[in-house]
C-alpha cells in the first residue's frame, strides 16, 4: 500500500470513529411540569441543576430540558402534561403538590415520572406504596402532610399567647384538606383551636383577612400551593394585621411570612437527578422506592418580627437554620 493510500485510509478510519462517537451522544430529553411561575422555583431548579451536573449531565450536550409552568392555574396542569408529552420528551419531573405530577401520570405513552416534594404520595393515590411505587411514577416526598403539629408548635412559641389558629388553605387540593384534617385534630394538644381559613388566590386576601377578625385569630400557618406565588403580598397583609405566619417553605419566609418549616426544596431537586440517572441508565420508575425529606429548616424572618414588634425567642434563634431580612 503506497503513502497516499495509507494516509487516506487512516484518515476515512478517523472520521468513521469520529462519526460513531457522535452518534452514540444521546440527549435526553426532560419535560418539567410545575404549578408555579418560572421565577418561583427557578432555586429549586438550580438544585436539580446540580445534581444532573455531579452525575455527568450537561444542558446542551447531553440533556434538554423543555419547562412548563401553570403560572398557579392549576386547571392548566392536564393540557401543559400533554403539551410536554408530545414533545417526546424521555422523561418527565414534576413539582409534587397540587396536581402536578397526578397530571404527569396521566401523560399519555406511560412516560417515567419523577415527582419533587409530594406531601402525600400513598395517601393521595399516586403510588401504591412507598416501597414499590408500582406504575410509571416515583419520586421523593416532602412530608409536609406529617409537619402539620411542628409548626403549630413553633408558631405557638414564637406567639405563646396565641390561642387560635387560621390553617389557610385552598380547599380545592386534596393534599391541603388532608394537612388540615392533621392541624385541627394536633392543635388541642398545644392548647389551641385550629380554624379553616380558605384562600385559592388573591381575590380571596380581604376575605381571609376580614375572618381572622371576625374569628379572632391570633397567627396563620400557611399551608402554601398557589398563595406561595404571591406570598409577598400576603405577608404584607400580615403585617399590617398584626397576625403571625409560618408558612412551609423558605422562599415564603424570605418573601415576608414571619417564619417557615419544612423541607429544603433545593436539597430534594438535587436529590432528583439520581432518579433521572437510574432511569435513563434502565431502571423502571415502579421499582424505585419513593425517598422521604431528610433535611428540614426552620427560617426566620427577623424584618417581619421587627415590623411587628415581635422579640424572637432566643429558644427559636438558636434553633434557626437561617434568619433572613426581606
Amino acid at each position: 500500500m503506497n503513502a497516499a493510500r495509507l494516509l487516506a485510509t487512516l484518515l476515512a478510519g478517523v472520521l468513521f470513529s469520529g462519526a460513531a462517537n457522535a452518534q452514540a451522544v444521546k440527549v435526553w430529553r426532560i419535560g418539567f411540569l410545575s404549578p408555579y411561575s418560572s421565577d418561583h422555583d427557578k432555586t429549586w431548579r438550580a438544585g436539580f441543576d446540580q445534581g444532573m451536573r455531579e452525575l455527568g449531565y450537561v444542558p446542551g450536550n447531553n440533556v434538554s430540558i423543555e419547562m412548563r409552568h401553570a403560572e398557579g392555574a392549576l386547571e392548566r396542569l392536564p393540557a401543559l402534561a400533554a403539551e410536554l408529552a408530545k414533545r417526546d420528551v424521555d422523561l418527565l419531573l414534576a413539582h409534587g403538590t397540587i396536581g402536578s405530577a397526578h397530571a404527569a401520570r396521566a401523560a399519555r405513552g406511560a412516560i417515567p415520572v419523577v415527582f419533587v416534594a409530594h406531601p402525600d404520595p400513598v395517601g393521595l393515590g399516586l403510588v401504591k406504596s412507598l416501597a414499590r411505587p408500582g406504575g410509571n411514577v416515583t419520586g421523593i416526598s416532602d412530608l409536609h402532610t406529617a409537619l402539620g403539629a411542628k409548626r403549630l408548635e413553633l408558631l405557638k412559641e414564637m406567639a405563646p399567647t396565641a390561642s387560635r389558629i387560621g390553617i389557610v388553605l385552598d380547599p380545592t387540593v386534596a393534599a391541603y384538606r388532608e394537612q388540615l384534617k392533621d392541624a385541627i385534630g394536633a392543635a388541642p394538644s398545644l392548647r389551641l383551636t385550629a380554624v379553616a381559613v380558605e384562600v385559592r388566590g388573591p381575590k380571596d386576601f380581604d376575605a381571609a383577612f376580614a375572618k381572622v377578625k371576625s374569628q379572632r385569630l391570633d397567627a396563620l400557618n400557611i399551608l402554601g400551593g398557589t398563595l406561595n406565588i404571591h406570598a409577598r403580598r400576603f405577608a404584607d397583609l400580615a403585617i399590617k394585621h398584626g397576625i403571625p405566619t409560618i408558612a412551609t417553605t423558605r422562599l415564603a419566609a424570605e418573601e415576608g411570612m414571619l417564619m417557615s418549616y419544612g423541607a429544603s426544596f433545593p436539597a430534594l431537586y438535587r436529590r432528583a437527578a439520581s432518579y433521572v440517572d437510574r432511569i435513563f441508565k434502565g431502571a423502571k420508575a415502579g421499582d424505585l422506592a419513593i425517598e422521604q425529606a431528610t433535611q428540614f429548616e426552620l427560617v426566620i424572618n427577623s424584618r417581619t418580627a421587627g415590623a411587628m414588634g415581635i422579640a424572637v425567642p432566643q429558644s427559636l434563634a438558636l434553633r434557626a437554620d437561617a434568619v433572613v431580612e426581606r
